[in-house]
């Protein structure tokens, strides 16, 4: 009774897959269990054969949770409930599709609080309302990694610094995809001390002054992997500008599936980048010729399924250990030339099949540095 009091306020939060037999299905090994509540009415109490699961992923269809707020107290404190929730197993979940009063959200974080609970990811989510301020007696959500989709917030710009009080400083792993918002209120936002890895592609709209206002300066101290693809980025030069601007030095860059220019606006400074980077991603970036102003020196240079139709001389390369350039036109005979007008002349064939499964473009980065158990 304890743990089925417990479990209310995180049973209903979050894509309609197809349609199966029992909303709720749990492997032969107790490791994975997924849940579609589909029906206007669902059984809630499904959800409870996920209590001996490692990974849960809970969806709702698109459901309002406000009846919920009827249902549980989220101000109730959640340390009567401790022994019960650190004895879940779970350690990776995902809530997703559903319209979630923010008073039941902070209420499950502080549920979640005294779990084992290292991953989670919320996707397809309306989330309304403003979060009330960490009380003095909660205890933050220790999370590893932390993966946002297509999450609204009805406070906007400064929803990252509501959201962040309810965490602990030690976050690894940060994925904001399809950001309603994606430049954060820099005031507000506290440091990300223990963040290595922070992926900010699939907004496309976020362009290279956006990337200068989401880097808050001096917010991200330990960043080592930073992707942005798919974000509107024009020119590696103005993306090394912004980098500056933040103080953001990270090891590993990645570009890819942007349309990037080579050259870079003749009245732009040049941008000295930072000799900590030494993986640079720029394929499927629709590049005809090596852009100009990459760091003099690295140690992976990534050129693949772009539009070159000649190697690259060696003076329009940076010093480089391992360069990639398979699926460029000039490696796969009878590849067309690209002409004027076309988006698709010139692309390889292989490289044109890759670009449609990219789907998710986050996966690789939010996994660096997450993997372990505790």
């Amino acid at each position: 009774m304890e743990r089925a009091s417990c479990l209310l306020l995180l049973l209903p939060l979050v894509h309609v897959s197809a349609t199966t037999p029992e909303p709720c299905e749990l492997d032969d090994e107790d490791f994975r269990c997924v849940c579609n509540f589909s029906e206007p009415h669902p059984d809630w109490s499904e959800a409870f054969q996920c209590v001996s699961a490692v990974e849960v992923e809970i969806r709702v269809g698109g459901l309002s949770l406000e009846p919920f707020l009827k249902r549980v107290d989220p101000d109730a404190d959640p340390r009567q409930y401790a022994d019960t929730v650190k004895a879940l197993r779970v350690r990776r979940l995902t809530l997703g599709a559903a319209q979630v009063p923010a008073q039941l959200l902070v209420g499950a974080l502080r549920v979640l609080a005294y779990s084992r609970l290292q991953e989670l990811t919320l996707e397809d989510l309306e989330i309304t309302g403003t979060m009330p301020p960490l009380p003095l007696e909660a205890t933050g959500l220790a999370l590893s990694s932390l993966r946002l989709r297509n999450v609204s917030w009805a406070t906007g710009r400064s929803w990252l610094a509501e959201l962040q009080q309810w965490l602990k400083p030690g976050l690894k792993v940060l994925s904001i995809a399809q950001a309603h918002s994606p430049a954060f209120s820099c005031e507000q936002v506290r440091a990300f001390p223990a963040l290595t890895s922070l992926d900010l592609s699939d907004n496309p709209g976020l362009g290279e002054r956006g990337l200068i206002a989401t880097l808050c300066p001096h917010k991200f101290p330990a960043l080592q992997n930073l992707a942005l693809r798919n974000t509107g980025m024009e020119t590696p030069t103005g993306v090394c500008a912004a980098l500056a601007a933040a103080g953001v030095q990270p090891h590993s860059l990645d570009l890819s599936h942007n349309s990037l220019r080579a050259t870079a606006d003749p009245s732009a400074p040049r941008c000295m980048w930072s000799s900590a980077l030494n993986s640079l991603n720029l394929s499927f970036a629709g590049l005809e010729q090596v852009p100009k102003g990459l760091p003099a020196k690295l140690r992976v240079l990534d050129l693949s399924c772009n539009r070159l139709n000649r190697r690259p001389r060696p003076d329009e390369l940076p010093q480089v250990d391992n360069l990639t350039l398979d699926g460029n036109p000039f490696l796969v005979p009878g590849t067309a030339l690209p002409q004027e007008g076309s988006m698709n002349s010139g692309v390889v064939p292989a490289c044109a099949r890759s670009t449609l499964s990219v789907g998710v473009s986050g996966t690789l980065v939010l996994l660096q540095g997450a993997r372990g158990f505790a």
